[in-house]
């Protein structure tokens, strides 16, 4: 790279670097035994990197092909604490006979890279690894430090990745108090305002394992003590609880902020129905209501005529700020006693939306869209941030991309024919570059 270059030249590798990111298959299915790994990805980036003249942490956390990416831009005041911009690079699986494009494929068409990860979220690992490739090989200095890190494991809550490297590798991260990621800086048209949905709280994560314990036989004769009945029972009563609607701070300033740009209502006493003005977006917003817990898988038995003796179910549980105990107190009472319970569990994290880094962000998008408003939003799944909050680092989801009024963002992330308009990661490389070199 030259100093000749523009940032549409940025931009355009971005779009580059997405696609071939794409085309790195990086599933991450959580059983260790059928992970595909991080490793190529994570060369992939270090070769990128390096080749620009960046010292990298490659930092292996344990499992088999599970890599992390670690480098550090110096800033211009050292005093001031650094800005982490983290990112992952594990993606959830993609059936390909489901897809209109192969999912691993990074098809840049119709005006959209398509595959997975192109939301969830290598269009935002290509946009830094541009970014931070033109900023070394331009010397181009930003105001404070900036630690660029490509994470493993995400999308199974970062025991390989940020979870690991922060309490093992602290010291990568030395100095940061503020953190940038995923999830957060897309726009939403609501009427006729186009607002930037800024994440500044997640709610909780709870992976849970329910266990049903019965007595075993031959399936043609009559059991009393049927340990897959029993499971069905306890997770359909569980499926078809709803938890009580609990407006949190964050989503009360989120509806607060949207009425006064709107003019809209949002009474209490029919939140969920005036939720649906939002469209797309509803559903995302709607989460954040309440307490969820989804059963996902049912695991029992081995062969048609034998009755079990344990019958297995996974449930994802997403729990607000604040809601812990009385969540507890629901799940036991739901489920009751005989059900066994263990789990996998990440808490609720949030910040406010202030400061010099908050009225950065705004400033980088009103300059590239002077029609842009921006609205915190509490999101209804995780991310790192979980992990880096150990830290003190104040987490915000900023991943700036201006998208068509029509295009049902939400329903990309871990959907079919995932993708991200090209436009929208010009419009973000562009926003992240203000950004970078303001914040």
């Amino acid at each position: 790279m030259t100093d000749l270059l523009t940032i549409e030249d940025v931009a355009a590798e971005a779009v580059s670097l997405t696609s071939e990111l794409i085309q790195i298959d990086t599933t991450n299915t959580g059983d260790p035994d059928t992970v595909v790994g991080e490793r190529a990805a994570a060369e992939y980036v270090a070769e990128k990197l390096t080749e620009v003249g960046y010292e990298i942490s490659y930092v292996e956390s344990g499992g088999r092909d599970r890599h992390n990416v670690v480098a550090r831009l110096p800033g211009a005041d050292p005093s001031r604490g650094a800005l982490l911009v983290h990112g992952h690079l594990d993606v959830v699986p993609a059936d390909p006979s489901e897809w209109s494009v192969h999912p691993f494929s990074g098809a840049v068409r119709d005006g959209y890279v398509w595959g997975r990860g192109a939301v969830d979220m290598k269009d935002m690992l290509g946009m830094c690894l541009a970014l931070a490739r033109y900023y070394k090989s331009n010397g181009i200095v930003p105001p404070r430090d900036l630690i660029f890190a490509f994470l493993a494991d995400e999308e199974a809550g970062g025991s390989y990745g940020a979870q690991w490297l922060v309490d093992n590798r602290p010291e990568l991260f030395a100095g940061a108090t503020e953190a940038i990621s995923e999830v957060g800086g897309f726009s939403v048209t609501f009427g006729d305002h186009r607002a930037y949905l800024i994440e500044t709280a997640e709610k909780g994560i709870r992976w849970m394992k329910l266990r049903v314990r019965g007595t075993a036989g031959h399936g043609s004769m009559i059991h009393r003590d049927n340990a897959v009945t029993a499971l069905a029972e306890a997770v359909t009563r569980l499926g078809n609880h709803q938890f009580p609607l609990v407006l949190t701070e964050p989503v009360r300033e989120f509806l607060d902020r949207l009425g006064q740009l709107t003019g809209w209502e949002f009474p209490e006493d029919d939140l969920d129905g005036a939720l649906d003005k939002l469209g797309n977006i509803s559903r995302l917003i709607g989460a954040t209501l309440r307490d969820t817990a989804n059963p996902t898988m049912l695991d029992a038995g081995y062969k048609a005529n034998v009755i079990p003796s344990v019958a297995e179910a996974s449930v994802d549980c997403r729990i607000l700020p604040g809601r812990m105990e009385a969540f507890n107190a629901e799940l036991d009472e739901i489920l009751g006693p005989e059900v066994e319970r263990e789990w996998m569990e990440l808490p609720p994290v949030q910040t406010t939306f202030d400061g010099a880094l908050v009225e950065a962000m705004t400033a980088a998008l009103v300059a590239e869209d002077p029609e842009a408003h921006t609205l915190p939003y509490l999101l209804s799944g995780g991310t790192d941030a979980k992990a880096f909050d150990k830290l003190g680092i104040r987490g915000f989801g900023f991943s700036p991309l201006r998208l068509p009024a029509d295009l049902d963002f939400s329903a990309l992330f871990h959907g079919v024919d995932e993708r991200v308009p090209v436009d929208a990661i010009h419009f973000g490389t562009r926003v992240l570059d203000r950004f970078l070199r303001s914040s």
